[in-house]
């Protein structure tokens, strides 16, 4: 067998207690790894140019180009993690201890690696604790100067079978990190706002079905059962429906109803399960009160997995009968509207929305070619056209097509066509929406977010498009008042949602306000160079320069392809003044851009 030796930089992780999981829930447990590595933990290590060269259980042996790729990759998924594990009590948590080495490595003929740069790195991470990345001092003279890292010293450490002691060194990302400025000079980042109060209208929270199908595999229909149920509750404008976002948050929580409820802002709570066995499946549900505990209704399905579309109708309905809704002539009209009939189509829509969820360009790509798959089967699928069209819209933004102004295109006609086929489907208008705000078409992005809310009051995802063409329309308070709104809808809303805070703060001049965002973000995703870039233009309006310019070098570290003219170029601010002011901020700072 033919090998060679080379230098590379190893990661080694495992779960933490995985044999405790496994004997407490195998199935659940194995459905949940699954997930991670698909939506989460492989698209990282694809964008930071990881090479998986073996899983082992719950083991993963990764070799990158560099430790800084490496440490990136591990920073990433342990930020990820905290916010996947939010919500859910410490003993069904899935955490990950990660040892990271630069050393001599074996490469073997079939790709596997061995040697001292493989052991070093697996005896640091069996030492490593719950959350956090271990770096021997080899690695770690990497990355020091090149990463702002909050590392403890552990000094000189003998691991088992490594002959010589080695000076280790433990990161800490996310909730394990000891408390620090989440970027120099900056002041510890207020904490998020807390869930709104009960509202007057009816409000509830429709949490993650139970998957009791006895295949693990089967996750993603449960889920969408209940995204489904969701979608069609938030047409109603006389409800308070909470986010998937938000109430996926205590999936397989062992938390009682009553607090999570409260958390959520929230009276009413939707629970149940999904079994799905061949060509039947049964849905159980049960509405629960929380301000007294007990069941307002409750009901059991059991079908043709055909009959899946008048399940979830006849579903929402009765909960709409259970809570006496007074329903509006338009609210009953929306219930009444049809679905897509062919199943597996359906199944397929499925896959690629939970795809596109992960925002990842592998997932993005996957949820593609999914919804491809639900087109060949039923050509009228107008949701389905409507996800791929959100699919090129995301490959222009983030750049990840070889031509993005092909793919904006080609997302702007396919989201006219959605539209075209189902006017009355609220995804259709959220797709033209954001084709449309990044076309440059900013009045009608805003009357297509319009419709899109008119059919669909309560859904986050149009609210979220429409602060953001109102902060390129240079409505930034109204913009303000719309994420207001989204936030008590989807009180564990996405990070991203903290970067549309700091630019309409910062359009409105409020640079103060905008830090304080800024550095909320930058606590729950550290790689951001778009917030730095921000960070970077408040501290130059404030007159804090070198602050500035270490925000800067943050930008350029994580992204060296950052690029103001890109920006100017793609960002379709309708005032040019508003986007020249973020590049006077960083003038300010005596920045040469």
């Amino acid at each position: 067998m033919s090998e060679r030796r080379k230098i590379a930089a190893i990661l080694v992780a495992d779960v933490v207690g995985y044999s405790r999981l496994a004997g407490a829930d195998e199935d659940r447990t194995l459905a949940r790894l699954r997930t991670l590595r698909s939506d989460l933990i492989d698209p990282i290590i694809a964008v930071h140019n990881g090479r998986v060269v073996k899983r082992t259980g719950d083991g993963t042996l990764i070799e990158f180009r560099s430790v800084v790729d490496a440490v990136r990759c591990a920073i990433e998924v342990q930020t990820g993690m905290v916010e996947r594990n939010a919500g859910l009590p410490p003993e069904r948590r899935i955490e990950f201890r990660v040892g990271i080495h630069l050393g001599d490595v074996v490469e073997e003929s079939d790709g596997d690696l061995m040697g001292d740069g493989v052991n070093i790195a697996a005896r640091l991470e069996g030492i490593a604790k719950p959350g956090t990345i271990y770096l021997s001092e080899d690695a770690y003279r990497q990355v020091k100067a090149r990463l702002d890292l909050t590392v403890s010293d552990l000094g000189q450490t003998q691991l088992k079978n490594i002959a010589e002691p080695i000076r280790v060194y433990s990161l800490q990302v996310g909730d394990a990190a000891p408390t620090k400025p989440a970027i120099p000079g900056g002041t510890n980042a207020p904490e998020e706002p807390s869930p709104s109060p009960v509202p007057e209208k009816p409000s509830i929270a429709v949490l993650a079905f139970n998957n009791m199908s006895g295949d693990a595999e089967q996750e993603y229909f449960s889920d969408g059962i209940s995204e489904d149920i969701i979608t069609d509750l938030s047409r109603l404008s006389e409800l308070h429906v909470i986010a998937r976002n938000s109430s996926f948050v205590y999936k397989t929580a062992a938390v009682p109803v009553p607090e999570m409820a409260k958390a959520l802002g929230v009276r009413y709570v939707l629970e149940g399960s999904v079994r799905k066995v061949g060509n039947r499946v049964r849905v159980t549900a049960q509405l629960i009160d929380a301000s007294t505990g007990g069941h307002v209704w409750a009901n059991r399905f059991d079908r043709d997995l055909t009959d899946i579309f008048t399940v979830q109708d006849e579903l929402t309905r009765e909960i709409v009968a259970a809570l006496r809704l007074t329903l509006v002539v338009g609210d009953r009209d929306r219930l009444a509207q049809g679905r897509a009939v062919n199943v597996d189509a359906y199944e397929f829509f499925l896959r690629g929305r939970e795809q596109a969820s992960a925002h990842t360009r592998t997932g993005n790509d996957a949820a593609r070619s999914l919804a491809a798959a639900a087109i060949a089967i039923d050509p009228g699928y107008a949701a389905a056209h409507a996800l791929i069209a959100f699919t090129h819209v995301l490959d222009y933004v983030n750049a990840w097509s070889a031509d993005p102004e092909h793919s904006l295109r080609t997302g702007l006609e396919l989201a006219q066509q959605a539209v075209g086929m189902a006017e009355e489907q609220p995804n259709g208008h959220f797709a033209l929406s954001m084709a449309c705000m990044w076309s440059r078409d900013l009045d009608r992005a805003r009357t297509e977010a319009q419709r899109g809310l008119a059919l669909s009051p309560n859904s986050v995802e149009l609210l979220m498009v429409m602060a953001h063409v109102q902060i390129f329309s240079g409505d930034s308070a109204e913009a303000l008042r719309t994420l207001d709104v989204s936030m008590r809808l989807d009180p564990h809303y996405p990070e991203v949602l903290l970067q549309f805070l700091a630019d309409a703060h910062f359009s409105l001049g409020e640079y103060r306000k905008a830090v304080a965002a800024i550095e909320q973000r930058l606590v729950r995703n550290s790689q951001s160079e778009t917030a730095y870039a921000l960070l970077a233009s408040c501290y130059g309006h404030l007159g804090r320069s070198a602050e500035s310019r270490q925000a800067w070098e943050h930008a350029l570290q994580l992204n060296p392809n950052f690029s103001i003219e890109r920006r100017r170029r793609v960002l379709p601010f309708r005032n040019p003044e508003d986007f020249e002011r973020r590049v006077e901020g960083l003038r300010k700072a005596g920045l040469t851009v």
